[in-house]
């Protein structure tokens, strides 16, 4: 059983024995959190303080904190699975993968499981680099796909270096983002085995693909022998309006993952699903990769429900009226703060609020969580603040968000004045 204690006593302990970097950040950027209850679209604090989660742990929380159908599915899931055994078939694995083929794009065949998208990414380029025998591998600056063994070399080197992730020379290569004269000058050698995009860069603060770049960006893997990884850990799901964010730029791609909102906020899953090219290992040695709990029974059982809401005919209505409604009213909002507020990057409910100043976004964070709404500034572009509503958010809801929104940037930008 849990002792939870008084939230200082908790805050003590995490400096202690968790980890005291964090918690000390978290205190200095003048967010106090200690969540306790959790509930729909809303946190608490450990002392009751309740906030509107805009945060959504990157997506994880798309359809909410402890929605009532995933709760209640894995409770009956646990009347006769466990996590399974990852050696054999399995009625889960096998359905989720069914379907994963079904509603992914058309050049995608196989799913391989894992517990999370760190894991999920380093299995693409595992795959990527199996099918064309090549090394190198590009991803964008100031990219963001996880913290695991070949992922943490994708990013940005505040994630790297530390560790000394950084990959040999060459090997991981960085260009800038919507930049088609610098992707091909990496791949033009013909000695590239993938390119990994996120199909709207999170940490980097959602910069959205300029027309036609992704499409460009897969006809240049095709030229040069290269495969196109989607990353869609945190822009799949519904969140751009369609079940994966790569489907509004008419790029089918080699490989796409999926991760966070796919286990519901209850169960840990990821999915690495390719095409027949880069899954034909597991024809030669099928044992060539495993992952203990990859593909958890359990999980899948989960994931399943997952796409089934995400899937639903009122839940994309849903997504398309939210998505619209608040970006009217974040347009009004921003007209009244015209010098501070300047920019709003957006696609369905994928959202990143630019202001005017270096570190903007810290100053509104900090001020909605003071009127109650958690959202994050991105962290390699501190101007701007993640704004990730839910799949199933109500009218009702989207008012008082707006309203806390309008007060917390007006309060912000006269704190800056």
């Amino acid at each position: 059983m849990l002792r939870f204690g008084d939230k200082d006593a908790v805050l003590k302990k995490s400096v202690q024995w968790w980890n005291p970097g964090k918690t000390r950040q978290w205190q200095k950027d003048g967010i106090d959190l200690v969540i306790g209850k959790r509930e729909g679209y809303y946190l608490y604090d450990m002392n009751g303080k309740q906030l509107m989660d805009l945060h959504l742990n990157g997506g994880t929380f798309n359809l909410g904190h402890r929605n009532p159908e995933i709760i209640s599915t894995l409770k009956n899931a646990l009347d006769e699975f466990d996590i399974g055994n990852h050696h054999f078939p399995a009625i889960t694995r096998a359905q989720l993968a069914e379907e994963l083929g079904g509603c992914t794009p058309n050049s995608l065949k196989y799913s391989i499981f894992s517990s999370g998208g760190g894991e999920a990414i380093d299995v693409a380029l595992k795959c990527a680099r199996y099918a064309t025998k090549r090394k190198k591998i590009v991803s964008i600056k100031f990219a963001y796909h996880g913290h695991t063994g070949l992922a943490v070399s994708l990013g940005n080197e505040r994630y790297s270096r530390p560790f000394l992730g950084e990959g040999a020379p060459g090997e991981f290569i960085h260009v800038p983002f919507n930049d088609v004269q610098a992707m091909e000058a990496a791949l033009s050698r013909e000695d590239v085995a993938c390119v990994i995009m996120e199909t709207i860069p999170a940490t980097y603060g959602f910069p959205l693909p300029e027309k036609g770049y992704l499409y460009a960006v897969k006809q240049l893997c095709e030229k040069y022998g290269s495969l196109y990884i989607a990353d869609e850990v945190q822009t799949g799901l519904l969140r751009t309006g369609k079940l994966w964010g790569i489907e509004h730029y008419g790029v089918e791609p080699d490989i796409l993952v999926t991760a966070k909102g796919f286990g519901g906020g209850i169960y840990p899953i990821a999915a690495t699903v390719v095409s027949e090219r880069a899954g034909q290992w597991m024809n030669e040695d099928g044992f060539a990769h495993i992952s203990t709990f990859g593909g958890s029974e359990l999980g899948c059982i989960v994931a399943l429900k997952v796409l089934e809401i995400s899937q639903r005919k009122e839940v994309i209505e849903n997504v398309d009226y939210v998505s619209r409604y608040l970006r009217a009213g974040l347009e009004t909002i921003k007209k009244q703060n015209a010098d501070f507020f300047v920019g709003i990057r957006q696609l369905g409910v994928v959202m990143g609020l630019e202001f005017a100043q270096p570190e903007g976004a810290k100053h509104v964070m900090r001020a909605l969580y003071n009127n109650g709404v958690w959202a994050i500034y991105s962290m390699l572009d501190t101007k701007v603040l993640q704004f990730k509503p839910g799949l199933l958010c109500d009218q009702n809801y989207c008012d008082e968000l707006l309203s806390r929104c309008e007060l917390s940037i007006r309060q912000a930008a006269r704190a800056l004045v």
